[in-house]
């Protein structure tokens, strides 16, 4: 049933479409075009944020980070082998994504830090990369509330993705 949910849409939205006696393909070209004005307005923001995720894993700042943070983690709860998730996952789903994976591989999906790593995963957002696409494509400039926000209910969500684990696993 879902495999024929896209192609059943675009089938019905064509038959509305020529029922209406309206240009398919010019609007079609036309909506492209402008997917593609947003794609230029927020590339930037996007090479900026992957270059910073990648500076922070090769020159090591990420993992003097999470020593830093370790005694925090502890007082809260927050297994310290997942700080790498939560110093990441903000700043970009596919570096955490593999960040989760090394925990996975490291130690074991069914361990509390692979449950936790796959919940934190689970309950919060890419709350950098989500800001940069969505303010960026809308042009708004200053975030104000937006940021301190997100990163409240990703703290949230690392707090609960934790206590979640400890206690239903």
């Amino acid at each position: 049933m879902t495999d024929l949910i896209v192609p059943g849409i675009l089938l019905l939205v064509s038959l509305v479409s020529l029922s209406k006696k309206q240009d398919v393909y010019a609007t079609l070209v036309e909506g492209a075009g402008g997917g593609l004005k947003i794609l230029l307005s927020i590339v930037p923001s996007l090479v900026m944020l992957l270059t910073a995720v990648h500076l922070l894993r090769a020159s090591g700042a990420l993992t003097l980070l999470t020593r830093f943070l370790s005694p925090a983690a502890k007082f809260l709860g927050i297994p310290a082998e997942a700080l790498p998730l939560v110093v990441v996952r903000p700043i970009s789903g596919s570096a955490a994504l593999a960040v989760g994976a090394d925990l996975m591989a490291t130690y074991g999906p069914d361990s509390l830090i692979g449950r936790t790593a796959a919940v934190m995963l689970g309950s919060t957002e890419t709350t950098f990369y989500t800001i940069s696409v969505y303010f960026g494509a809308s042009g708004v400039r200053k975030t104000r509330y937006a940021v301190p926000a997100a990163l409240i209910a990703d703290l949230v969500g690392f707090l609960m993705a934790s206590l979640t684990a400890k206690f239903l696993f």
